[in-house]
């Protein structure tokens, strides 16, 4: 697949001649030629990489870097800036307002060509390494840390697209006392079975479960309503039931079970992401309360 570079220049005949050396390299090139058009061509999906002109109609290139490291899904794109300032101070302004790099005019294609190539090969390096951070040592799938990314991409998503957004919070019934029963390594299999249980329950790529922390999972399921919701939710716990794993610890069920707390909601402004979580967290709790092996929505 193609990689894509955002290509922010206002003088024609440089863009014309950036955007033909990129192309002739492998990448797709999505052009702007003032500040405000780069800032509204800079949406789903994001560019791998920005070449960015220090002046620019509407404001600078300094200007331009600093909101793109400020913004939550833009911040980790690379930049290179483009300056015919040669000056020591010019280029550590660029570089302190977010610019990974600069290329002094006039510039040699062969020189554009290898810094682009090099700043994406180091991305690709450290989404690796990212993506390795994000995942659950011992269930393999989305961590703690992955799950309060995601949410909060999706949130902002709902907020700009005006759609809903569902969380289910999950709980092992009775964990503690399988443990106690059957043994810590017996534990550790059974949030891996569970663990890939509940992701087989998930359909859709934008569908997310994650190991919330201990015995706790959730799922994060993007523009999906009431119905759909409730739907995943009565999935998982025939899931866990058709999963049989023995659990003569517990008093509701003789397999391990979960107890889910559910939540739907279109996400405004006056809504907050915390307040949110912990609605799904009440209804957990009262999930618990009246029976477990069961989902309460709020």
């Amino acid at each position: 697949m193609s990689r894509t570079i955002m290509l922010v220049e206002d003088e024609a005949p440089i863009r014309e001649m950036l955007k033909i050396v990129l192309e002739q390299a492998g990448f797709s090139v999505n052009e702007a030629e003032d500040f405000d058009i780069a800032l509204e061509k800079m949406v789903e999906p994001y560019p791998d990489l920005v070449l960015l002109d220090w002046m620019l109609p509407g404001g600078s290139g300094v200007q331009l870097a600093r909101k793109l490291k400020e913004h939550e899904f833009t911040r980790d794109i690379p930049i290179i800036m483009l300056t015919a300032r040669g000056e020591e101070e010019d280029k550590v302004r660029g570089l302190e307002a977010g610019a990974d790099d600069y290329i002094t005019k006039p510039f040699s294609p062969q020189i554009v060509k290898a810094r682009v190539r090099n700043h994406l090969e180091l991305k690709l390096y450290r989404d690796r390494l990212m993506q390795l951070s994000m995942i659950d040592g011992l269930t393999s799938i989305p961590n703690r840390r992955q799950f309060d990314r995601t949410v909060n991409q999706e949130w902002q998503r709902g907020i700009r697209r005006e759609t809903p957004i569902s969380l289910l919070l999950m709980d092992i019934d009775f964990f503690k006392q399988y443990n106690d029963q059957y043994g810590h390594l017996k534990g550790d299999d059974c949030l891996k079975k569970v663990a890939k249980a509940l992701s087989e329950q998930l359909h859709r790529p934008t569908d997310m479960v994650a190991r919330y922390g201990g015995e706790e999972f959730v799922c994060v399921l993007p523009e999906t309503g009431d119905g759909g919701a409730v739907h995943v939710a009565k999935r998982i716990i025939a899931a866990m039931a058709a999963l049989d794993i023995e659990h003569l610890g517990s008093s509701v069920a003789t397999h391990v079970s979960v107890s889910i707390g559910l939540i739907c909601l279109l996400p405004t402004v006056e809504h907050t992401l915390a307040d949110f979580i912990e609605e799904a967290d009440k209804a957990l709790y009262r999930a618990k309360q009246s029976g477990r092996n069961r989902y309460v929505m709020v």
